[in-house]
């Protein structure tokens, strides 16, 4: 090899060829492996040996198929729901108190347009059983002797008659009144209960759903308790006659304030039937609601325990209770926030008369992430699904409103115990005469999640939930009845004008047990700063790896390694253009091509001196080679003949 060419190879191998001026990419590689701070990459190139080489390649390999699996943990670990849970507490308002009676009407007021259904009510029970009803106490004296619809039976009435299914004869039923089978067809559902059976379950009761005109797709509901399936057809006939009553009709139907609240203190301190806002609820009637925020002001107890709670004493009036709608006696409490629907019919607490009923309160609230933590929402905007509700988004707002949009949508009507949609109308049989059936199958689907009402539905971020301790103790006691009643009865002897009897009275005391509550917060277990913390670990156990380490890895392996790339498809791309397009160019001798090296071309970076030791010389010129050293200079006795002064060493003496 000439002297040139050693020594352009000799400063090709010592001089660092960085990034983009690599020439290959197993040069950059190369280049990589032997100046990077991993140790791994390190060792492949500087082992000597097969066996060796292998062995570091695999743990190198193995380490970062490590890093990748333990950091994909901890991505998943970052975005899953794990949350720290922080418990304080903090002095709290008092909660609104919504009470109902479970007579949602006076019986006497509502008597003559519930004679024909309570007429054939009583039928079906003398048919049924073979007994009358008993008629007992002053407004069952009062009831008409003759039959409200003259042997007549009213149309409505003609729709859904009960029917009796007996084992023996599948697919027939007999109706009650007229003793006449009838073919029983499309699906049949059984409600089972354990409350009582008819016969031992040889005999059956339940009504039919039919479209208009087609018997072919009917719906059968079978029970096999006869008081479930008389009250489950009652109440769906009370529903039809109640949907046609004028609201404030209704209203006047049920229970003033003055007559449900006999006596009323909180903290302390009296308080009077004013303090209550009335709610009309559908199937409750009027319930009255204290502390709802009425005037801006929401009202706070001094001291926990029942003596500065909420004590009330309520007239229940048995004798105006409905026979076949409800089956107990009392009232129904709800404990809930201010700016909540009160949802007595689902949770409500039952209040039991003749007895003292102490509800001792412990408040928790709760907080959660949205997400990606949960998918919860703060307000419900982002729920598509309309608030049909005057009060504030919640799970159960959002499964009623979607349930009865869906029952306008698909049965032109709503359902008559929720609230009303924008123009829409409760269901009846003279508007609508197959709102039964499809009520029954709409209901049907959305339970088996159908609807995509529970899909859609989501809770809410922040809530709060009462947890209730309730007490019993008998009221009044035996040696304070008689006073106790006399002097209730002349406090309310303006609104009732009667006698009042311990059965017909409820005492209800609520109260905080304490004056804390504990709040539930959600907090990200994982935050940004510990995540990269727990990657800077993975690396750093694994492949010895720092932030530099880490910069230098995007350095090489995205930028340099398709920079080489690039720029080789952008050469071959101006070599295939220049061929197709410019005229035929003479080859320049093998020798003279340095023009052609990638770190040399004009459009690319700027040549340094490992590219510049490859351009071609000089036509004509021959390159100087090295003269032959002066051998004669390596004698150091023809080199330095004289001795210099100062270093010449002295005669001893």
């Amino acid at each position: 090899m000439a002297p040139g060419e050693k020594i352009k190879a000799k400063i090709k191998k010592n001089l660092p060829v960085r990034g983009p001026q690599a020439p290959t990419i197993k040069d950059l590689m190369h280049w990589y492996c032997m100046n990077t701070n991993t140790h791994g990459c390190r060792r492949i190139v500087v082992s000597r040996g097969r066996l060796r080489r292998l062995l570091w390649i695999l743990c190198t390999l193995t380490a970062v198929a490590l890093i990748i699996w333990q950091c994909a943990l901890l991505v998943f670990s970052f975005y899953t729901v794990s949350v720290s849970i922080k418990v304080h507490f903090q002095k709290l308002d008092f909660p609104a108190v919504t009470i109902c009676n479970i007579n949602p009407y006076k019986y006497s007021a509502v008597r003559d347009l519930l004679a024909d259904l309570d007429q054939e009510t009583r039928g079906a029970l003398k048919t049924l059983y073979g007994f009358s009803e008993v008629k007992s106490r002053k407004r069952r004296g009062a009831e008409s002797e003759n039959p409200a619809w003259g042997g007549i039976r009213p149309k409505f009435l003609n729709v859904i008659p009960l029917l009796v299914f007996n084992e023996k004869e599948k697919g027939k039923a007999r109706d009650f009144f007229t003793g006449r089978k009838r073919k029983v067809s499309g699906n049949i559902i059984h409600k089972a209960s354990n409350v009582m059976h008819i016969h031992e379950s040889k005999k059956t009761v339940g009504f039919q759903l039919c479209p208009s005109n087609d018997t072919t797709n009917c719906a059968t509901y079978t029970f096999s308790s006869g008081v479930n399936a008389i009250q489950e057809w009652y109440k769906l006939h009370y529903m039809n006659i109640m949907a046609q009553v004028p609201l404030e009709k209704k209203i006047n139907m049920s229970y003033s304030a003055e007559e449900l609240l006999v006596t009323c203190f909180f903290d302390g301190m009296s308080c009077n039937p004013r303090n209550f806002t009335l709610f009309h609820h559908p199937m409750y009637g009027n319930c009255y609601t204290f502390n709802n925020r009425e005037n801006e002001t929401t009202l706070s107890t001094s001291m926990g325990g029942s003596e500065y709670g909420l004590q009330v004493i309520l007239y229940i009036d048995e004798e105006e209770y409905n026979p076949f709608l409800v089956s107990s006696t009392g009232a129904k409490v709800l404990i809930h926030q201010q700016n909540e629907y009160p949802f007595i019919e689902d949770v409500g607490t039952e209040i039991e008369t003749a007895m003292s009923t102490s509800i001792g309160m412990h408040l928790t609230e709760s907080f959660k992430l949205s997400e990606p933590y949960s998918q919860c929402t703060e307000d419900g905007h982002d729920v598509p699904v309309e608030n049909i509700y005057n009060a504030a988004y919640s799970l159960q707002i959002c499964l009623y409103s979607c349930f009865q949009t869906k029952m306008v949508e698909k049965c032109g009507c709503a359902q008559y115990s929720q609230p009303l949609p924008p123009n829409a109308n409760y269901c009846n049989y003279q508007q609508n005469p197959n709102w039964m059936y499809c009520y029954y199958k709409l209901y049907q689907a959305f339970v088996q999640e159908e609807l995509d009402c529970q899909s859609v539905c989501r809770e809410t971020c922040r809530f709060k939930e009462w947890t209730l301790t309730t007490s019993l103790a008998q009221w009044p006691s035996e040696v304070s009845e008689k006073w106790l009643l006399r002097v209730l009865t002349w406090d309310q002897g303006q609104q009732i004008n009667k006698k009042l009897n311990k059965t017909d009275l409820a005492k209800l005391l609520i109260f905080y047990k304490d004056l804390n509550q504990r709040s539930i917060m959600e907090s990200p277990a994982n935050s940004i700063e510990v995540l990269l913390s727990n990657f800077g670990g993975q690396l750093g156990l694994w492949m010895s790896c720092s932030v530099v380490c880490v910069i230098e890895i995007i350095e090489v392996f995205f930028i340099d390694f398709f920079s080489i790339i690039a720029r080789r498809q952008w050469q071959k791309a101006k070599e295939w253009w220049a061929r197709n397009q410019g005229p035929p160019c003479p080859e320049a001798p093998p020798g003279q091509l340095g023009q052609d090296h990638p770190a040399l071309h004009v459009d690319e970076d700027l040549p340094t001196f490992t590219s510049a030791l490859q351009l071609p010389p000089a036509p004509g010129v021959q390159v100087p080679g090295t003269p032959p050293p002066r051998y004669n200079t390596l004698h150091l006795a023809r080199a330095f003949s004289s001795q210099l002064a100062d270093t010449q060493v002295l005669d001893e003496p």
